[in-house]
């Protein structure tokens, strides 16, 4: 049989998903902070988004189930389904939302570095809102799948070209990669590092995008290829942001200010611009707003899907995109969302809520995925592999690991 050329599928939703404003933050904060010591972090996190969303696409394309279908078919009708599809319902609803109107003021923040376009926040929020909406509205998995694969490209385009041009030191960046090492108070990053590559609500979207796009199990091939490409692709985004910020922040560092300009909590936007400044000069509010622009959008309609394909599957309603009940469940997260972004709220308790939901939910899914995957009566001869299930519960193990020392970090 001829190989026929790679095309980006579903998978495509799954980087377009991680590579928002708050990846962009928080990688630019990891490299200012500590260099280039926690890339380790971002290799594993692309590691286990691969080995996850593998087997949420084997899902979808060899199972024909969404995640949220399979949770009501092999979870027992009753208490344990209840408590399952609320915690879920509520992790995603709220997370969503919440991050929603961080996606929406995200993108907002992009165009107010271009100075704002000769427009006002508010109207530029209302605007890529309503974009986001228009595009989910079409409801044609091609058009929206070639807006992420532009908006991915753009990216990779912008922070690659700025990590090779800022002076990386490469043989820095590659020492990062291997031994694994965490600098004190580094922890915090680590895990948000790693919390904005892997989350649960991914594998809702790629489980229900696989089997909606892929017509037999045949195509399984073709759907791992996808993952591999795509995943990897927004976690080299991910590792040229903390490289270009590692490399524009070590002149403090050397000078022992670093604690001064780089070791906070939070950045602030102009922080944001100092990476690129060395390299772009007074071009680089330019580029990091187009940046901000493209991830924001990106997020903006890949959280809304999510959250549709995790509802409709969980209640059994018709997973159609253009089915009322699909419209309005993305159109319930975008709304709050952007309700959230026009009244410049920042819903610190819905955050901190879905942080929790989030460090609860994403040990759950995982092992449920492994259940799942290792049925041979659903996967056929796609069940999982001994080796798979090595690799799939060190990863479950580590997620939970993080997961438990996330909640103690923000209960405490």
């Amino acid at each position: 049989m001829a190989q026929t050329r790679f095309k980006f599928g579903p998978a495509t939703f799954v980087a377009a998903a991680f590579i928002g404003p708050g990846t962009v933050t928080t990688a630019t904060l990891a490299g200012a902070n500590y260099g280039y010591v926690l890339s380790w972090g971002i290799l594993f996190s692309i590691f286990a988004t691969i080995m996850l969303q593998e087997m949420a696409a084997r899902l979808g394309v060899v199972g024909r189930l969404s995640l949220g279908e399979a949770i009501r078919a092999k979870v027992p009708k009753g208490i344990a389904f209840a408590s399952a599809a609320t915690l879920i319902v509520l992790a995603i609803f709220i997370g969503n939302a919440a991050y929603e109107g961080g996606n929406l003021s995200g993108a907002a923040l992009g165009a107010s570095y271009m100075d704002g376009l000769g427009m006002s926040k508010t109207f530029i929020t209302l605007l890529l809102g309503l974009l986001a909406a228009g595009l989910l509205l079409i409801g044609r998995f091609n058009v929206l799948k070639n807006v992420l694969a532009t908006v991915v490209a753009l990216l990779s385009l912008v922070y690659l070209f700025a990590a090779i041009t800022s002076g990386v030191d490469w043989s820095a960046a590659l020492s990062g990669m291997l031994p694994l090492r965490l600098p004190a108070g580094s922890e915090l990053t680590l895990i948000a590092l790693i919390g904005t590559t892997v989350v649960p609500y991914n594998l809702f979207l790629h489980a229900s995008a696989a089997r909606d796009h892929y017509v037999t199990p045949d195509e399984l091939p073709a759907a791992r290829m996808d993952t591999y490409i795509s995943v990897m692709l927004g976690g080299l985004i991910t590792l040229a942001i903390s490289f270009t910020a590692a490399a524009a922040f070590a002149p403090a560092a050397s000078a022992g200010v670093l604690a001064e300009l780089g070791n906070k909590t939070s950045i602030g936007s102009q922080d944001l611009l100092i990476p690129l400044q060395g390299v772009l000069g007074g071009y680089a509010r330019y580029v990091l707003g187009i940046g901000y622009l493209a991830a924001g959008l990106s997020s903006a309609i890949t959280a809304p899907l999510a959250s549709a394909y995790a509802m409709v599957g969980l209640f059994g309603w018709s997973s159609d995109m253009k089915s009322l009940r699909f419209r309005l469940s993305w159109a319930a997260v975008l709304l709050v969302g952007l309700g959230f972004a026009l009244t410049g709220i920042k819903p610190v308790s819905l955050i901190f809520l879905a942080q929790v939901a989030n460090g609860i939910l994403l040990p759950v899914i995982a092992g449920f995925l492994l259940w799942v995957v290792n049925d041979k009566g659903l996967l056929a001869g796609q069940s999982n592999s001994t080796l798979r299930n090595l690799i799939g519960g060190l990863v479950l193990l580590i997620t939970l690991v993080l997961s438990m020392r996330s909640l103690w970090l923000a209960f405490s």
